[in-house]
């Protein structure tokens, strides 16, 4: 930690002495205040609370064809995506809107608008990405955006009715252009007020880790929706959401693997990438 207390001390230093070392005189008083501290921590709840009206909105943005001037490609199997991720999370109690072929304004209107929108009734928001993308940017129909200006919309100083609650987003595109040949294994609820950080309780999980290309079958749709649609069928009602997520990465690492007739472009993996600001462990059953 950088910078000094009021007395020209370095803060590190007052930060590491230890209470029963020399010149700390209040070391009494100090441990009794750590304990109501460490009690006052243990009183809160480290499970995300699911006693509202509804689980939330499910906004999946569903991106397969584009605008000539991208030079993109159709996104073929991407509305079963679409189909199956709806069907989950409408299981799960999400009231689900899916919105297809979004240009970048067309995005940022409908992400802007459920920003806006109150969910003091909700406990939670799912936002499911499916589109071509690059390391940080999603394509909309005619162009790229970066993805951070899509989900800082609900940061918690910018969407209040949210803040405290998991925000949970799931992106389907590629991150770069690399591709994974993959090697050989070896055999063997507190209720008074307090600020957070707006950046908190947020979890992006990538389809590929960064730099990767992410697959995705024509006909059945890509590897990392449909393992994430599978998992959650499976385990939505009783694990918790990072336990998922890890499943999620073993069955697209360890159940996939391209076949291409395109030089270099066969027998590739691939491993999906989660990072995490919740605060809380996430179930999706009360």
């Amino acid at each position: 930690m950088s910078g000094t207390d009021t007395n020209g001390a370095s803060g590190d230093f007052v930060d590491a002495r230890r209470e029963d070392e020399p010149g700390c005189g209040q070391a009494s008083a100090a441990s009794s205040e750590s304990m109501q501290v460490d009690a006052k921590a243990t009183s809160h709840s480290f499970r995300y609370s699911l006693s509202f009206p509804s689980m939330g909105h499910c906004i999946i943005i569903n991106n397969k064809n584009f605008d000539r001037s991208t030079g993109m490609n159709v996104r073929n199997g991407t509305d079963v995506d679409a189909g199956n991720v709806m069907k989950v999370f409408g299981k799960l109690g999400y009231k689900v809107k899916v919105f297809n072929d979004q240009s970048v304004d067309q995005i940022l209107q409908i992400l802007t608008a459920v920003a806006r929108d109150d969910h003091s009734r909700c406990a939670s928001l799912v936002c499911v990405l499916l589109s071509h993308g690059d390391e940080g940017v999603f394509f909309g129909t005619d162009r790229s955006i970066e993805l951070k200006t899509l989900t800082s919309l609900f940061r918690g100083d910018r969407c209040t009715s949210l803040v405290g609650k998991p925000k949970l987003f799931f992106i389907q595109a590629c991150r770069g252009t690399d591709l994974d040949g993959g090697v050989e294994e070896d055999s063997s609820p507190d209720s008074s007020p307090q600020r957070i950080p707006v950046e908190a309780d947020f979890l992006y999980a990538f389809s590929t880790a960064p730099g990767y290309y992410s697959w995705r079958n024509t006909t059945t749709g890509s590897w990392f929706i449909q393992s994430l649609c599978d998992m959650f069928t499976k385990y939505g009602r009783e694990l918790e959401l990072m336990q998922i997520m890890t499943r999620v990465n073993f069955k697209v690492s360890r159940e996939f693997e391209s076949v291409s007739n395109m030089p270099g472009f066969d027998a590739k993996k691939q491993i999906p990438c989660i990072v995490s600001m919740l605060t809380k462990e996430m179930y999706f059953t009360s």
